[in-house]
């Protein structure tokens, strides 16, 4: 069972419960509007309740032109809908078609057009859609622990292709399926989509840590991608290769740490000093291969500068709550 099948439930009795002890007609009417009222998020919550709340006013005013004008006859709902339903869609009131149907339906069952079936279904609409609200603004399932669970599997997944990344450059005959790398893919997604549902649900303040951090993650991916297709380029085992795989080892212990340490930026640099300073390659073949672990040096100095603004950024944040705390 759903957490918003729990809302929902509890949305729907609240509203039938208020409306009996208001003393309102039609309580299962306010039930059956606080079902169409529960949402997933804080944010998103107040604007489809909003949205269904004037796209239900704006029907029950065409509605009840129509059928004073025409009378309540069942062809005039298919007038209606052809008319108000183009109409709602096009003034952004397209999440409150259903809602405003369901007023309209109980005027048109009513056969009675007066002030006070009005007032009805306006105190029906706010106690339904209302309830929906309350429900939805009191308590939204934290996505914290779920983010951090996936920032914990993503990294580990991270520490495992870079420790391939270095056995590949060791031994070019060293294989991989390379299931981490689409396993990572998956989660980086999935934390994306989590981070976003917390985001809609901070209605103070909003914190967009976790967005930045899988964004990050996303971006990351795509550079070890590239840096994947140089290594199948690298088809002999050289010196080199071995000096920018210790590069690789080091940053699968990096990669999993929370703040950035900046030591296989650090060794990046040095290394990229060392091939400066080496002498030429004597054959075609040994040029193209370090041109290649050149290229994924300088690959892998654009993903630590990734790592390094993310990192450096949580770590400033940090250091300011911490001082706000011993203030």
């Amino acid at each position: 069972m759903g957490f918003r099948v729990i809302k929902t439930a509890i949305a729907t009795v609240l509203a039938i419960i208020i409306s009996d002890a208001l003393g309102v007609e039609g309580a299962i009417s306010a039930g059956l509007l606080a079902i169409l009222g529960v949402d997933v998020t804080r944010k998103r919550s107040i604007r489809t309740v909003s949205s269904r709340f004037f796209a239900s006013i704006l029907g029950l005013i065409m509605a009840i032109i129509l059928f004073y004008l025409l009378g309540f006859h069942i062809w005039v709902l298919a007038v209606y809908i052809l008319i108000a339903f183009p109409l709602l869609s096009r003034a952004n009131f397209k999440e409150g078609i259903v809602t405003s149907s369901v007023v309209v339906f109980r005027v048109f069952g009513g056969e009675v057009i007066s002030l006070k079936v009005l007032t009805t279904q306006i105190e029906l609409l706010l106690i339904g859609l209302g309830s929906a609200m309350i429900v939805n603004l009191l308590y939204m399932p934290k996505e914290e622990d779920k983010l951090l669970k996936i920032r914990y599997k993503v990294d580990g997944l991270f520490s495992i292709i870079f420790r391939h990344i270095a056995a590949s450059l060791r031994d070019p005959e060293h294989l991989w399926d390379g299931k981490e790398l689409i396993e990572a893919g998956k989660l980086v997604d999935e934390g994306l989509a989590s981070a976003n549902r917390g985001l809609e649900n901070q209605l103070i303040s909003p914190n967009e840590a976790w967005n930045v951090y899988f964004y990050m993650r996303k971006q990351q991916l795509d550079r070890i991608e590239g840096m994947l297709e140089m290594i199948s380029l690298v088809y002999e085992r050289i010196p080199q290769g071995e000096a920018v795989a210790t590069l690789f080892e080091q940053l699968s212990v990096d990669v999993t740490q929370e703040f950035y340490s900046g030591q296989t930026e650090e060794m990046q640099r040095q290394l990229d000093l060392e091939f400066k300073e080496m002498k030429l390659p004597s054959s075609r073949e040994e040029f193209e291969l370090r041109a290649h672990l050149l290229q994924l040096s300088r690959e892998l100095a654009y993903f630590l500068e990734i790592a390094k603004k993310d990192k450096s950024r949580r770590a400033a944040q940090t250091s300011s709550v911490a001082d706000v705390e011993e203030s």
